[in-house]
């Protein structure tokens, strides 16, 4: 079969590797109808070492079940099927406390021998934990909003959670990528009466507006600091970022009020960054956030999207073919386009 793999920053290429097949009766074989580039696959887009490749790419796709192994009880051959960015035994503490994410026995795609999302099939390790089955067809028209449960949708309703976003919140978000845009979604959906929306592309923050953002700050720096505290009466209660770049993070304990919470979903691409008396300590403010628990947040956003109250797939401004993911990743990366959709 088919899949994308990154040798090295800026070059991704579509290549043959060994079709998959079933290793434990745990397990399940999917061919992908649906997959799509995520902004956290630009960071080794525009980082990654030659020496640390090639590698398989993709951790986002909708397919249909080719085959199960023995012991896979809620998903069978011809499914529709949805799979989270991580998989999950669904059964481990972690997993009982929706911490999917920190399952004891589960992983990310693409890394660890793992198949990615970015190719033509994948086997799908503790199907019965990770797979949801879809109640419609594989080319339905809510397929890209669908898909979005499988990480931005639910990275952003992660943020807000993790926020403590409810009905009459304060909220700021930083990153107008389609997790902020998501962020700014996901806190409407919740209740949230200001929504403030840090980013500086007007095609994006126009979808922000219409996704629930009450006000645009396109500022940065000093400057966007100061416009967000005016807005929001001396800082923001709750602040969403999703970026996870230095400067956001310094954005984001800039615009926080006293007593406030950031939440982080951002894949931060630094370790070190300050926590002290004049960031978060001096202020009482709470740190928070993380990778998502995605497939915990599932049944609860999936109605919403299936009887259209909310219509996350707008995100999605492209649609390659798989052979056409490598223009995918450059369009991204120039933004040019705010998500890609790939159908393999």
């Amino acid at each position: 079969m088919r899949a994308a793999l990154m040798y090295e920053a800026g070059d991704v290429r579509v290549e043959g590797v060994a079709d998959p097949s079933l290793k434990e009766p745990t397990d399940a074989l999917v061919r992908i109808t649906t997959a799509c580039v995520c902004g956290s696959d630009l960071h080794p887009y525009r980082s990654m070492s030659a020496a640390d490749g090639p590698v398989r790419m993709g951790h986002e796709f909708i397919g249909v079940v080719e085959a199960t192994g023995s012991d896979v009880q809620t998903v069978k051959k011809g499914d529709l099927v949805l799979a989270p960015f991580a998989y999950s035994d669904g059964t481990c503490e972690y997993c009982r406390a929706g911490l999917q994410t920190s399952c004891r026995h589960g992983g990310f795609w693409a890394v660890n021998g793992i198949d990615g999302g970015q190719g033509e099939a994948a086997r799908v390790p503790l199907a019965d934990g990770t797979l949801v089955k879809l109640p419609v067809d594989a080319d339905d028209a809510l397929i890209p909003s669908l898909l979005t449960l499988s990480d931005v949708l639910g990275t952003g309703h992660h943020a807000a959670v993790r926020g403590c976003v409810r009905r009459g919140s304060t909220v700021t978000v930083i990153g107008d990528g389609a997790v902020g845009l998501l962020a700014v979604l996901a806190s409407k959906r919740l209740g949230a009466e200001q929504i403030v929306l840090m980013g500086r592309h007007a095609a994006r923050t126009d979808l922000g507006r219409v996704f629930g953002a009450t006000d645009v700050v396109p500022e940065r720096g000093g400057e966007g600091i100061e416009k967000v505290r005016e807005l929001t009466g001396g800082g923001s209660p709750i602040v969403l970022e999703a970026v996870g770049h230095r400067p956001a993070y310094e954005q984001a304990y800039g615009v926080v009020r006293p007593g406030g919470t950031i939440s982080r979903v951002g894949v931060p691409q630094y370790e070190e960054a300050p926590v002290g008396f004049g960031s978060l300590f001096g202020h009482n403010v709470t740190l928070t956030g993380g990778p998502a628990p995605a497939r915990a947040y599932i049944e609860e956003l999936l109605p919403d999207v299936l009887e259209g109250r909310i219509e996350p797939g707008r995100v999605f401004d492209r649609t390659v073919g798989l052979d056409a993911v490598a223009e995918g990743y450059r369009a991204m990366d120039a933004r040019e386009a705010l998500k890609v959709l790939v159908r393999p």
